[in-house]
């Protein structure tokens, strides 16, 4: 699909999504005008909405999602990328206190200590979520497991693991709230643009798609990965492919990379480690690898589109009363609206072909 062709296609699931928006909010009793005026203004209607909103949500969006996209070019569904997030920013909650790097720890003055400490706790998320997503795969592997079951009970595990850990050994000293302690200002990540929240996770997410995308593309490696999903049998058969050992790779790597959105997510926005502390990131990835069409390139574009419609949901609930469940309908919506937008283009290039 040539990017005009993509581009048109996503401008019209746009325009659609914003006339099924406007008739909800119509059929359910809200102002149409009200709500997507809040819509606007909480999602890129000011800078600090895009800025602080808007991208700082992508940014997690992009990298679970390039997950997800990366598990189903291997051939495996992953639905498990919201534990492995939690997985990934639990290890680095837990690296960050091992190390002192927290408010009251041994590394707080901002010495070179808690500096370094940023990159081992981005590390040790991603580790975690491989390590979490593996199991899944060792399941699938060993005994045939479908990973869409085993990563669904793997995600309320790691969600009831995270509650269990904020009220006991992770817990902040003064035990009064549920979450661990707070980073050290010099352990987290760098703000990009000044008076906004917007970290340097937006540059890790861009750098591994277009990583992703190239392996994918011109390495032998990646030519594996898609033979595998494309079909298994024709890999193992005709290009002697170890079927197995490419979809365990694909998989760990996957978990990797959403591990990786929870470590970013504690080191450059929430700073502690608590319940609720991803608003179902893991379960939109899907959504967002499945729009950008298993594109890495695209999984950014893809990120905030979904980070915008989640922000000025937010602020639709906010200022207009209007529930954020409604945007979560448009979400669907708009799914399916580019899913039929694009069959139908692919139908009339294929007529115009015979």
């Amino acid at each position: 699909m040539t990017p005009a062709r993509r581009a048109g296609i996503a401008c019209v699931a746009a325009i659609g999504g914003v006339g099924a928006l406007a008739l909800l909010l119509a059929v359910f009793g809200y102002s149409p005008a009200d709500g997507l005026l809040a819509f606007w203004r909480g999602s890129v209607g000011t800078s600090y909405a895009l800025w602080s909103a808007t991208l700082v949500r992508a940014i997690p969006l992009s990298l679970a999602g390039l997950g997800v996209a990366l598990a189903i070019r291997g051939g495996r569904l992953n639905v498990g990328a919201e534990g492995q997030l939690l997985a990934g920013a639990t290890a680095g909650a837990l690296v960050a206190q091992l190390l002192g790097a927290v408010e009251g720890g041994t590394a707080t003055g901002g010495g070179m200590s808690a500096a370094l400490t940023t990159p081992i706790v981005l590390i040790a998320g991603a580790l975690a979520g491989a390590a979490w997503a593996s199991v899944a795969a060792w399941l699938r592997e060993r005994f045939g497991v479908l990973e869409v079951i085993s990563t669904i009970m793997l995600n309320f595990i790691a969600v009831h693991l995270v509650g269990a850990l904020v009220r006991g050994v992770l817990q902040e000293p003064t035990r009064v709230y549920p979450q661990s302690a707070t980073l050290a200002a010099a352990a987290r990540l760098p703000v990009l643009v000044p008076t906004t929240r917007l970290h340097a996770g937006a540059l890790l997410a861009i750098t591994l798609a277009a990583l992703l995308w190239w392996t994918l593309r011109y390495t032998a490696l990646g030519f594996r990965v898609r033979v595998v999903g494309e079909s298994a049998a024709a890999a193992a058969s005709a290009g002697g492919i170890d079927v197995a050992r490419v979809a365990v790779m694909s998989f760990a790597v996957s978990g990797a990379l959403a591990g990786l959105a929870g470590a970013v997510e504690y080191a450059g926005v929430t700073y502690a480690l608590y319940e609720n502390l991803s608003p179902g990131y893991g379960y939109t990835a899907i959504a967002v690898a499945l729009l950008a069409r298993l594109n890495p390139l695209w999984v950014i574009a893809s990120g905030v589109l979904f980070g915008a419609l989640q922000a000025g949901g937010a602020a639709m609930q906010r200022d207009a009363g209007v529930p954020a469940t409604l945007v979560q309908m448009i979400e669907a919506i708009l799914i399916i609206a580019i899913v039929l937008v694009d069959r139908a283009s692919r139908r009339r290039a294929a007529e115009a072909g015979t």
